[in-house]
């Protein structure tokens, strides 16, 4: 996801999101994304939620970079490249992209890259425990894990 600040700098969200549950994994704005920055942020993601069995992305520089594939790899997770121009073999994480721009991204005039950070926490905490995802049966996906 990109966006960008009241003064035009740009400011682009890494997503993760598991395809199970919906639950937002990650969120992570940064200025720019390159694969020592993704793999940072996987190994966070795994850290918390463990490893998963693959990995669905695009063919985005960050993500086809050797050190992604290699961190991946080492990790035994298994890539699963949507094809060019191809959004709907990434359903789940289009979806919410959709979302993410409607819900979010669209009602908010970033000043600083602080409220950006802040503001994108709160985004994470909402869509995560409160806001109702009908192919959930409209319960948030916090409660879907539980249940699951």
């Amino acid at each position: 996801m990109e966006d960008a600040l009241a003064n035009g700098r740009k400011v682009r969200w890494l997503n993760i999101i598991d395809e199970y549950d919906r639950r937002l994994i990650a969120c992570v704005p940064r200025r720019t994304w390159r694969g020592n920055s993704v793999v940072d942020a996987l190994s966070k993601a795994f850290l918390a939620y463990g490893c998963p069995e693959y990995i669905r992305s695009d063919n985005g520089s960050e993500f086809v970079s050797q050190k992604v594939r290699d961190y991946l790899a080492t990790a035994e997770v298994q890539t699963l490249y949507i094809e060019p121009g191809s959004p709907w073999e990434n359903g789940y994480c289009e979806s919410f992209n959709s979302k993410m721009r409607d819900e979010f991204l669209n009602e908010e005039v970033f000043e600083t890259w602080y409220e950006v950070e802040v503001l994108t926490k709160q985004w994470i905490r909402y869509y995560n425990y409160e806001r109702p995802h009908s192919s959930l049966g409209y319960r948030p996906p916090a409660v879907q894990a539980v249940a699951a």
